[in-house]
């Protein structure tokens, strides 16, 4: 823009861009779960993933669609079975970042919407979960600031009660999230009912054990009136055995939450596998038994590397076998 002035440019410059992720990678699912891999100005690759409901199986309405959501490239708190921290943490993503994720996807829609179809196509996007890569609550300015410009009428207008923000556990920033004015939904990562497991598997819980982080959570409740849900990944061997259906149950009875279980998605490179499907059904009926909701996920996009950061994985490693692989021409 030549006709503003250069100091005004530069200005401009330093704290403002136009620039909107690159779309490196699509897949799509059988179950029509799609995956998008993409590339932010540095370089650096974070991934959102699509889901579509399941009437069939959760009452969900038909048309709903949710997009899983990144907060950082990599991931600082190293739990051991997750694909998101095996590169190591980069950086926090900025807020247009954040925002370009539902952005870009809406972006795809409409594209392959028109090449069939003259009519303008409506909005995918109807729920948020911001459980992709990256711990959502450790890169709390820019997620708050991003989430609200999704929310407002003049930005996406999706309803705050229709974005979940999950977290593995970080109490401090669960009581300020409770001090917010919009009612967001709130998701705990536990994959684990005691702290000796949850120690094995998760970091995060050395400094925010149990004890404490369920004390946060009960000042959310208090503070918001709203439902909060745990977030269940099963292990074999690890998490999956019927001890900890009743520690489980006491958990999710104090805060009157649901139990969203998940079988484990295998990453390369890490040891650990799924239970077996009657594994799983017997701790869900557990579970059940103890007069706790719960749901047992037939996980979307397993053909696809849907759970967090294994395309991102999978693509690294590639990138970083093509350049090791000398030039001989």
């Amino acid at each position: 823009m030549t006709s503003l002035p250069r100091t005004l440019r530069d200005k401009l410059r330093q704290n403002y861009s136009l620039s909107t992720l690159e779309l490196i990678r699509k897949q799509g699912s059988r179950d029509t779960t799609q995956k998008f891999l993409w590339r932010l100005p540095d370089h650096s690759l974070i991934e959102s993933v699509l889901i579509p409901a399941s009437p069939a199986l959760y009452g969900e309405p038909s048309d709903r669609h949710t997009l899983c959501v990144s907060t950082q490239v990599g991931c600082a708190y190293g739990c051991r079975f997750c694909a998101s921290g095996l590169l190591g943490w980069k950086r926090n993503l900025r807020v247009e970042e954040i925002v370009d994720q539902v952005l870009a996807v809406e972006r795809e829609h409409a594209a392959a919407h028109v090449s069939r179809s003259a009519r303008p196509p409506s909005r995918i996007v109807s729920n948020l979960v911001i459980m992709g890569m990256g711990e959502p609550l450790a890169n709390y300015d820019n997620l708050l600031k991003a989430l609200k410009i999704l929310n407002a009428p003049w930005g996406l207008g999706i309803g705050a009660r229709k974005i979940t923000i999950s977290t593995s556990g970080l109490a401090p920033q669960i009581r300020k999230l409770a001090e917010e004015p919009l009612q967001f939904r709130l998701a705990i990562s536990l994959h684990g009912a005691t702290d000796s497991v949850r120690n094995k598997i998760m970091p995060v819980n050395r400094k925010y054990p149990l004890s404490e982080l369920i004390s946060a959570c009960e000042h959310y409740q208090q503070s918001r009136g709203r439902l909060i849900s745990f977030e269940y990944i099963l292990i074999a061997g690890v998490n999956d055995s019927l001890a900890q259906v009743k520690p489980l149950a006491a958990l999710a009875r104090r805060l009157h939450a649901k139990v969203n279980l998940i079988p484990y998605n295998q990453v390369e490179g890490l040891p650990w596998e799924r239970p077996s499907e009657e594994a799983q059904e017997e701790f869900l009926l557990a579970l059940e038994r103890q007069k706790v909701r719960a749901t047992l996920r037939r996980e979307k996009g397993r053909d696809i590397d849907a759970a967090c950061g294994q395309l991102r994985l999978k693509t690294e490693r590639e990138l970083d076998r093509a350049d090791a692989v000398p030039d001989l021409s």
